[in-house]
């Protein structure tokens, strides 16, 4: 895997290490209603971020992995993007110049995080031109830290360095996979679509993240996002994209095209479907051919 000029992968996935377990103190502290480390408020306040519920634990994590990657690294040439500042960085429509960029999700499954089912994740992303070459989520309530490196292979880690090896499920045929779908992001369009795919069994997860483990645990094979009054957006989508194509599985459009990021647009519009790569091909085909009788103008 290449990398920025003066970059060493191994000191760099040790100081994600670090700012990755940093984050997971933050947010398990918030979830508790305990007092956060490193001079946060304790105040959990809910403030409408226009894309959905923003809480001082995303704004905490945001200023600790932005802030520990500007210490670790001040003279890299790269950008740091994150949901939190998207606004302010992407107002003009047009994509950042840097070669390298951060992409970040400092609460992915915010709303999950707020009820309290425990199913959220951190994501970050190393992107280069347009495409996810490092990911990191991170599942803070499972003591889960997911890498995945292209060319390098993926891997989860407990706080203790422990390592764990992916897990893909031998199921082959669609009538036996198991789908891991949204729990507040689904509409019925989408329930049509799962319905006609006839898989063996559904479930539902909140953070992509975490969806994306499931696949690598082998608990599911298939997680399907579907545009409707919203798409996901890069930061939801990179990191785990990364993580589940390091590991040897797809996540494409339905047409088999690749997820691209830093466009100008970081909205992930179409179908798009992870899997851990058995029939994947397969799955695409009958998802466009089930699409185009749901709905014949959707972009996948």
């Amino acid at each position: 895997m290449r990398l920025p000029e003066n970059v060493d992968l191994e000191f760099l996935l040790e100081r994600l290490r670090e700012l990755s377990w940093g984050a997971a103190d933050i947010l398990m502290s918030y979830a508790r209603g305990l007092q956060p480390p490193y001079g946060f408020s304790k105040a959990l306040e809910i403030q409408d971020g226009g894309d959905g519920p923003v809480s001082a634990a995303d704004l905490a994590v945001n200023q600790w992995l932005l802030d520990g990657l500007r210490l670790n690294f001040p003279k890299t040439d790269w950008e740091l993007l994150s949901e939190e500042t998207s606004k302010d960085q992407l107002s003009n429509g047009a994509p950042l110049e840097s070669e390298w960029l951060w992409i970040l999700d400092p609460l992915d499954g915010t709303k999950d995080f707020l009820q309290g089912s425990g199913q959220y994740a951190v994501h970050l992303a190393l992107i280069r031109r347009q495409s996810a070459v490092l990911g990191v989520v991170l599942i803070p309530e499972k003591d889960e830290l997911w890498f995945g490196v292209e060319g390098k292979g993926a891997w989860c880690e407990d706080r203790n360095k422990k390592r764990a090896n992916v897990m893909f499920s031998e199921r082959n045929q669609i009538d036996d996979l198991i789908l891991v779908a949204s729990r507040n992001h689904r509409d019925n369009r989408l329930e049509e679509l799962i319905k006609r795919l006839e898989f063996g069994c559904t479930s539902s997860v909140g953070s992509v993240g975490c969806k994306v483990a499931s696949i690598l645990r082998g608990e599911s094979d298939v997680y399907i996002s579907l545009s409707g009054k919203s798409a996901p957006k890069d930061w939801d989508m990179a990191a785990p994209e990364a993580l589940l194509c390091a590991a040897g599985g797809s996540f494409t459009h339905a047409d088999g095209a690749p997820l691209l990021y830093n466009t100008g647009n970081s909205l992930q519009n179409g179908c798009l479907i992870a899997s851990n790569g058995n029939i994947h091909k397969d799955i695409c085909k009958k998802a466009m051919r089930e699409i185009a009788l749901i709905d014949p103008k959707f972009v996948v």
